[in-house]
């Protein structure tokens, strides 16, 4: 069958299982907007802006382990959606990013919007190429497919020529992709089980890319059923049961002080998909380097991560999945004398989950237990970055996998768009958007795509009128002198309704349980907007009461 190189390249997502697509639309595609005009089996989510298309995308993925699909133009377009490659790489989420380009005989002359995609994402992705050929776009796809999911998983782009797209070839398509995992040899299954029988205040860490729910209920029952302790990598709470009694915290950047002395004191630690990045272990300082202080087994899908910045004692390339159906195997020996020090974790864990009064009307504290109370298990909070997640990260409980989309590369806007996704995926859950008013700002425009898809997400913005993650390192570094942090807000209820959407602002905490069932009967894009107190900077921490962080001089 004779087709033009966009319903080619269509016909090859769908065969691989693609069942939506992220885009803003452009001219140099508009071969692949025909071929998704072919397919009712794929739905097409028109963005507002190629950065939140791509961060939708990378919720996407994470939402179902399969790559996160987006189309954007060149130029402009490509440089927007950079923001979302990047939250994929870091966050190793399988993405595939298609950038149309210039025709071929235009390239290398600047044309209009010319932009070379191998340099420009050849630091964020982990395969970056072009399609020169219509007859190789089965094989290119298919390449793409496999790579965003293989070993550690990540984004992937491919530039789109115009004329290969809307030149016309007869090709054969490819095969679906077949999952490749990496599995534990029996040598370190007795190795672990060694290890494991050796120690006295063993410690799990549980994140990064490649996880699943059967990954959440192995490691849940094994860490109960054998008193150690389980914690989570930044901004990945819900890689566990917080209601689990091994479960003790996460790490990161609101660590509490308890979870930061286990990891002084675990004489094992047993690190599960996470790569031990600089905000899990707290600016590389929970685990000496290069030589941890504890014994270290690092168990990672991608073999470059191993022994990258830590050397561990045994190092398991393998996925989380294949190394949770190992360790499920072991018996270890004389488990009770953990008891008493899983315990205490989460003895201390619970004690975080009390709130500290903060300043205010409206106290983030109190809607975030409130919500934590209140909403479904199933419930996906989704959030950005900023202070105000401080209290999400303190103060609520996930309780089932993938309830929590979060960058862990801390950008900003990040929540407004995967709450699109999220509801667009799984239309009957409660999707609940928590965003600071910057945040909210960077991607604000999204709301009007929900409102256009019929999406009724819930965006709360906690607006205290400043980027008060920057002012309160100001506050610190330089007391007295604020600089490019303070703003100027639209009222956030009024711009809800402008879009079509229901809002309204609280000026009070007790105020919010009938306004969140008020969003909710609405049945229909809803805004719920919270004027926080400046002074309340973090669930600790007060503005006045910073004190200055002395700086050497140069």
């Amino acid at each position: 069958m004779v087709r033009h190189g966009g319903q080619i390249l269509i016909d090859q997502l769908a065969i691989h299982g693609c069942d939506r697509v992220f885009c803003v639309p452009g001219e140099s595609y508009l071969a692949a907007l025909d071929g998704l005009h072919a397919h009712n089996r794929i739905q097409t989510i028109t963005c507002r802006q190629e950065g939140g298309a791509a961060m939708m995308a990378d919720a996407y993925g994470k939402l179902t382990g399969k790559p996160g699909i987006c189309f954007v133009t060149r130029g402009p377009g490509a440089t927007n959606a950079s923001s979302g490659v990047h939250v994929a790489f870091q966050d190793s989420t399988p993405m595939i990013l298609f950038v149309g380009q210039v025709a071929r005989e235009a390239m290398e002359r600047e044309a209009f919007q010319e932009i070379d995609c191998r340099r420009m994402f050849g630091e964020m992705a982990k395969w970056v190429g072009q399609i020169d050929n219509i007859h190789r776009i089965p094989e290119y796809v298919a390449h793409a497919w496999h790579t965003a999911l293989a070993g550690r998983p990540g984004p992937v782009v491919l530039a789109l020529p115009e004329d290969v797209l809307s030149s016309q070839a007869e090709v054969e398509d490819a095969r679906p992709a077949v999952p490749v995992h990496t599995g534990v040899s029996a040598a370190q299954t007795t190795a672990v089980r060694a290890m494991l029988d050796a120690a006295e205040r063993p410690l799990i860490v549980a994140g990064g890319g490649g996880w699943s729910a059967q990954c959440a209920r192995l490691i849940g029952a094994f860490a109960e059923a054998n008193h150690i302790p389980v914690c989570t990598s930044f901004r990945c709470q819900d890689y566990i049961d917080n209601r689990n009694r091994a479960y003790v915290g996460h790490t990161g950047i609101a660590i509490s002080t308890a979870l930061a002395q286990a990891f002084a004191d675990c004489d094992l630690l047993i690190s599960v998909g996470s790569r031990l990045g600089e905000l899990t272990t707290r600016d590389y300082g929970l685990i000496s380097i290069p030589n941890p202080k504890p014994k270290l087994i690092h168990v990672h899908a991608g073999a470059e991560e191993l022994g990258r910045v830590y050397r561990p004692d045994l190092a398991i390339n393998a996925s989380a999945n294949a190394f949770l159906e190992a360790l499920s195997n072991i018996e270890v020996a004389n488990n009770e004398r953990f008891q008493a020090w899983c315990e205490t974790g989460r003895a201390a864990f619970e004690a975080e989950l009390v709130p500290e009064p903060t300043p205010g009307d409206v106290r983030l504290e109190d809607i975030i237990c409130w919500l934590r109370e209140n909403l479904p298990e199933d419930a996906i909070i989704c959030s950005g970055a900023g202070n105000y997640s401080a209290w999400i990260h303190r103060y609520y409980t996930f309780k089932d996998y993938r309830t929590q989309l979060a960058p862990t590369s801390g950008s900003m806007g990040y929540g407004v768009a995967a709450a699109v996704a999220a509801k667009a995926t799984f239309p009957h859950r409660t999707v609940v958007s928590i965003a600071g008013d910057g945040c909210f700002m960077m991607t604000a425009q999204e709301m009007a795509t929900a409102v256009q898809h019929s999406l009724p997400v819930i965006f709360i913005v906690a607006n205290n009128n400043m980027f008060a993650t920057i002012r309160m390192y100001q506050e610190q570094r330089y007391p007295g002198r604020p600089s490019a942090t303070s703003l100027t807000n639209p009222d956030f209820a009024a711009m809800a309704a402008s879009f079509g959407a229901h809002g309204e602002r609280i000026g009070s905490s007790e105020q919010f349980p009938a306004a969140f069932a008020r969003a909710q009967a609405a049945g229909r894009t809803a805004l719920i907007e919270l004027p926080t107190d400046p002074e309340a900077l973090s669930p600790r921490l007060k503005m006045s009461a910073l004190k200055p962080r002395l700086i050497a001089t140069p």
